[in-house]
């Protein structure tokens, strides 16, 4: 009888049954549909604050760049950096950064600064003006300003 069941124990076997496991993955499932639309909202706000941020860090080089020439004629993005602002991020490619700093054609006294994240644009027109979150733009919103 000893040996009888020392074999049956013996073949017992340890580990997780097939429901059981299935029930972890689908509880995992659960917990991933819910983080993830939640993660995407946060990157996608992050964006929009970044792109709005690089808009603000570049106004004042605007403004130091009309006190040095009465003017915003000849102002550029790449101009506000070498000389105001190394700190300034430009968009070489039109990933993240500040794309353009235009000086209005029909008015010397106006200007548009825009930058991109991630694809979210935002950007301002100057000067006085407030820093806008360009939610629907997917290309550059100071492509067409005037003044």
């Amino acid at each position: 009888m000893h040996s009888l069941r020392q074999r049956l124990n013996a073949r017992e076997e340890s580990g997780f049954t097939l429901i059981e496991l299935l029930v972890v993955l689908i509880i995992i499932g659960v917990l991933l549909a819910i983080a993830i639309p939640s993660y995407l909202g946060f990157q996608k706000k992050a964006q929009q604050t970044a792109a709005m941020s690089d808009v603000r860090s570049a106004i004042p080089d605007a403004e130091a760049f009309y006190s040095d020439n009465n003017s915003y004629t000849g102002m550029s993005a790449s101009g506000l950096k070498a000389t105001y602002d190394s700190g300034l991020v430009i968009s070489a490619s039109g990933s993240t950064g500040i794309v353009s700093a235009i000086p209005g054609s029909t008015n010397a006294q106006a200007f548009c600064i825009s930058a991109v994240s991630g694809g979210h644009w935002a950007h301002v027109q100057g000067p006085g003006g407030q820093v806008t979150n360009d939610t629907a733009s997917t290309s550059d919103p100071c492509a067409g300003f005037t003044g």
